[in-house]
């Protein structure tokens, strides 16, 4: 398998399918060569959605080649409604931080789109072949959706 298999985020997004509670809704996903996109409800991906993805080292400690971050993301074309969900969401953050635990970084956006928000981690440099990497990687976006898919819903 190649480091960037297309496989790799197929396998997350299945993972994902026999382990998330019903209660979040109907899961969607939309898996392509470096990430996976996943939201919960309409066919369409909203602004407001869950990812696992391959991010380069810029702005991740301790990662020289590449990263993956893992969590929640905000991207709404307006800085302000971005802003307005990540200030929501904190004001939950003891609900979801004993699930998320000191990874889970609530903050600007990593990349170019400034004006996006996050709740997510990053890992440095990973093994992108490790044949346990897929179901790490759903696992954790598990944990994600549901410690903050309740309390987004609660709060939108």
């Amino acid at each position: 398998m190649s480091a960037l298999d297309l496989s790799l985020f197929d396998e997350v997004a299945a993972a994902l399918r026999g382990s998330l509670p019903p209660r979040l809704g109907q899961l969607r996903c939309q898996p392509r060569r470096y990430g996976l996109k996943v939201w919960f409800g309409p066919d369409a991906p909203p602004r407001e959605h869950y990812e696992a993805q391959v991010i380069g080292p810029n702005g991740v400690d301790g990662a020289t080649v590449l990263a993956l971050e893992v969590g929640f993301h905000a991207e709404h074309s307006k800085e302000a409604d971005n802003a307005a969900v990540l200030d929501r969401l904190l004001r939950s953050e003891k609900k979801w931080r004993r699930a998320l635990g000191p990874e889970a970084v609530a903050g600007p956006f990593l990349g170019r789109a400034e004006h996006w928000r996050r709740i997510s981690e990053t890992w440095p440099d990973p093994d992108l072949s490790d044949p346990d990497l897929a179901i790490e990687l759903a696992d954790r976006l598990g944990d994600y959706a549901t410690a903050l898919e309740p309390l987004r819903v609660e709060v939108s």
